[in-house]
């Protein structure tokens, strides 16, 4: 028999009770349960006065919204509020009853205007989750993979402007020029002079003051904060650059937000600085980290770190730098052909010059293999941090190295992969690097918290099923005991 007219039960009034319409394996009451959110107080406490005005909203249920949102990876806080109104899970985990008013979408961008800007609250609520991670003993940072992701900034690529590129400086450019001058000062000569600049001579238009272009870089109107970032070979984009370090488990450990036109080994030290002291034994990361100012960072602080064979960029049909052989010895480059390659200077990039010899190369029958240089003078370069470089290449041949670093694809570039494709992470909302810094850390506060909170439930389910086993176990008799233990 046909029914019709089902749609009169919407005008039914009935009693209900929220607990019972939230499934108990619901992700968001998994959450709830796994973590107390009571700390959050704790962390806002100085933010609110303590005995006058209105009261405020419950910072809780503020923390939790943009939780939801990335958590389901919903594309704006407007429409996470929409979402919110309609759906008792979301309703349930807010604490707000089916007749509450829901929060303006516009209520937590407020709050973080007045509040939370300039703090590292988004940071303290995922290193607070992370604790329950290792509260659990669910995580080994002796193995940790470390690799970068672009995240598409909220900024039209056409709408741009050109600057003068800002001169940062390197993490290691002051022990860098020290152990130059050293160098210099062992192979006798003198230390290199320090770079004046003059500030009442400004640059003429289009050069510096010494004659050399100046670098420019894009930058856009709309977010200044991103980086220029070339996305694949035909399509360039302003992005985020977001360095993370997760462990062989899949854990998020730590991150580091940049634009996305900065070098993953310049930004490496801010990530680096995080992670540093939670025990790491082994470090592995891709070709771009692959320098020998973080190799000897990590080697000088007892880090084994794993990077893969970087191909040479030498021109096709010359020789490659690994055919001529370092005589540490003599302190010198031996060439295909037997000739020497003397040390000449340490320039300021810490590099060691070694040159040939012109009137010997120019009856070489390889100079063409060689060199183009009018004089005839082959140029080897080796840095005075080579041997770090030298040691990266031992450990890379190392029995097992090779399986782990395999393991990249299993960690740190799934959850990229998840990050992307189920909580909204291939692009951003947010305007300028700190509110692109709260996405992140409340992104993978998320993606740690959902985890924790599946495993727990799946262990103490695991334990449920154990202890009704044993009180079954207790109600057979011995002789039935017996068969079961040898079954």
């Amino acid at each position: 028999m046909m029914t019709q007219n089902a749609d009169k039960k919407r005008e039914q009034i009935q009693m209900f009770c929220m607990d019972d319409l939230v499934p108990q394996d619901h992700l968001l009451r998994l959450i709830d349960q796994a973590i107390d959110w009571s700390f959050i107080y704790d962390l806002v406490i100085d933010k609110y006065s303590a005995d006058n005005g209105r009261p405020s909203m419950d910072p809780v249920m503020l923390i939790k919204i943009p939780f939801i949102q990335y958590l389901y990876g919903i594309r704006s806080m407007r429409q996470t509020v929409k979402e919110i109104e309609v759906n008792v899970a979301y309703r349930w985990f807010l604490g707000l009853e089916m007749m509450d008013k829901v929060p303006h979408f516009s209520t937590f961008g407020k709050n973080y205007t007045r509040r939370f800007k300039d703090t590292d609250l988004f940071e303290q609520i995922f290193s607070r989750i992370l604790q329950e991670c290792y509260k659990y003993r669910l995580i080994d940072p002796s193995e940790v993979f470390v690799d970068a992701t672009h995240v598409k900034a909220r900024a039209n690529s056409k709408k741009m402007r050109k600057r003068i590129a800002d001169e940062e400086a390197l993490f290691f450019e002051e022990q860098l020029k020290k152990e130059i001058n050293e160098d210099r000062e062992a192979h006798g000569k003198k230390p290199l002079k320090e770079k004046k600049e003059d500030p009442k001579d400004p640059p003429s238009c289009g050069g510096s003051s010494d004659g050399k272009e100046e670098k420019t870089v894009k930058e856009s109107t709309t977010d200044p904060e991103s980086g220029w970032f070339r996305k694949g070979e035909h399509k360039n984009v302003f992005a985020y650059s977001v360095q993370t370090a997760c462990d062989k488990n899949g854990w998020i450990l730590g991150y580091s937000v940049n634009p996305g036109n900065q070098h993953d080994s310049r930004t490496f030290k801010s990530l680096y600085d995080k992670i540093k002291d939670i025990g790491i034994q082994t470090l592995v990361a891709d070709a771009g980290y692959k320098t020998p100012a973080i190799a000897k960072l990590l080697l000088d602080d007892g880090i084994t770190p794993l990077l893969p064979y970087k191909r040479p960029m030498t021109q096709d049909g010359f020789f490659k730098k690994a055919e001529y052989v370092y005589d540490e010895y003599f302190d010198c480059y031996v060439c295909p052909n037997d000739q020497v390659l003397a040390y000449h200077t340490t320039n300021r990039s810490g590099y060691r010059e070694y040159k040939s010899c012109g009137m010997i190369c120019e009856g070489c029958p390889y100079l063409k293999q060689c060199t183009e240089s009018r004089d005839h003078v082959k140029v080897v370069t080796r840095h005075i941090w080579e041997p770090y470089m030298e040691k990266c290449e031992d450990i890379r041949h190392t029995i097992g190295m090779k399986e782990m670093y395999a393991q990249r694809k299993e960690t740190v570039e799934r959850l990229f992969g998840t990050a992307k494709e189920n909580h909204g992470f291939r692009y951003t909302q947010m305007i300028g690097k700190a509110r692109m810094e709260m996405k992140v850390g409340l992104t993978f506060a998320c993606m740690n918290l959902k985890k924790l909170a599946k495993m727990i439930a799946r262990k103490g389910k695991r334990g449920a099923q154990k202890c009704l086993l044993l009180i079954k176990y207790t109600l057979f008799e011995p002789k039935t005991r017996k068969t079961l233990l040898e079954c």
